[in-house]
């Protein structure tokens, strides 16, 4: 159905015509149809909707990253996601060089396999932190020895446990590092003709600046495609942060360790009485024997209570309790 005109909006249409500021041959419909290019090879399967969602997961992802990898590197880590894009596979691996550091992903439960590509100036500073060095990345690319390939392996399995996290308003995957090529002609996951969507994110290890490109393909993601989209994950986020926070809150308050003390009474004795203090010494209190303590969780009076015994222990029976603002 066409949009509606105003009675305004048609007597200003009638006024243009009747004084001849509008030809009547260019608002007549000429009866050909618009037709929009297509490209097959290229099929559109990722929308900026859901680009702009894995830009906000991954977003997420980056400050997991600046987070935890300084606890291995101990260095500062700067983590940002620079853009999002769908290519096919074949665009994608005909710009990897040799060697390359790419980590085969099992995205569990979902089908298929994700593709990490880490730059290969990061890989050197890695393994040159990890062995004691400031973390200078070579001057001359080389290929990576097994040792070398083992310490990488290691962070890559940090990354890739992060996953976990930022995935969880979309679904509970449990991704795992199945392997590290540095040939890309061995890490052939998909069809070359495949839709994937990269996420670039850029990461500095001191002074030492690299990407890392993820790379997702389609057919792993067809099953969650309808939750990407940036309302559904905010609506889950909002929802776990009114429900599971609150009892995650709570269980650690629980288990927090507050210290309790019962005050016997108080003196005022001399510098030099307290310094001659021998034992079998009597210090007078002001309180009687048959009086309440005052009972204190951190430094807060919260009960009274009635001194005694448990066993060969000292204990306080609690009498009342202090409510107070």
């Amino acid at each position: 159905m066409g949009e509606v005109l105003s009675q305004n909006e048609i007597d200003s249409l009638l006024q243009a015509l009747n004084s001849g500021e509008l030809d009547v041959e260019e608002i007549k419909d000429s009866g050909e149809k618009q037709v929009k290019n297509y490209d097959f090879a290229r099929p559109s399967k990722f929308s900026k909707e859901h680009l702009r969602t894995l830009e906000i997961i991954f977003e997420h992802y980056g400050r997991l990253l600046s987070t935890n990898l300084p606890i291995y590197l101990r260095k500062n880590i700067q983590v940002e996601v620079m853009n999002s894009e769908a290519v096919t596979y074949l665009e994608f691996s005909n710009a990897l060089s040799n060697p390359v550091l790419l980590g085969v992903v099992d995205f569990a439960p979902l089908q298929g396999n994700i593709l990490m590509e880490m730059a290969t100036n990061l890989g050197y500073a890695i393994i040159d932190r990890m062995l004691g060095g400031v973390g200078v990345p070579m001057d001359k690319n080389r290929e990576y020895t097994e040792i070398e390939l083992l310490i990488i392996e290691r962070i890559m399995s940090v990354c890739v446990e992060l996953l976990r996290e930022p995935w969880e308003n979309v679904l509970d995957i449990h991704p795992r590092l199945e392997r590290i090529e540095t040939n890309s002609q061995f890490a052939q996951i998909i069809s070359p003709s495949e839709m994937i969507a990269i996420v670039t994110v850029n990461i500095k290890i001191g002074d030492v600046e690299g990407l890392m490109n993820v790379c997702l393909p389609y057919l792993t993601l067809e099953t969650v495609m309808e939750k990407l989209n940036t309302k559904f994950w905010y609506a889950n986020m909002t929802e776990k942060d009114e429900m599971s926070h609150r009892e995650e809150i709570a269980d650690l308050i629980s288990k927090a360790e507050i210290p309790v003390k019962a005050v016997l009474g108080n003196s005022e004795i001399s510098v030099n009485d307290f310094a001659t203090l021998q034992v079998g010494d009597i210090i007078r209190l002001d309180s009687r024997v048959d009086s309440e303590l005052d009972v204190y969780v951190g430094n807060i009076k919260k009960f009274t209570a009635l001194p005694g015994a448990n066993g060969k222990d000292y204990a306080v029976r609690v009498t009342s309790v202090i409510r107070e603002e």
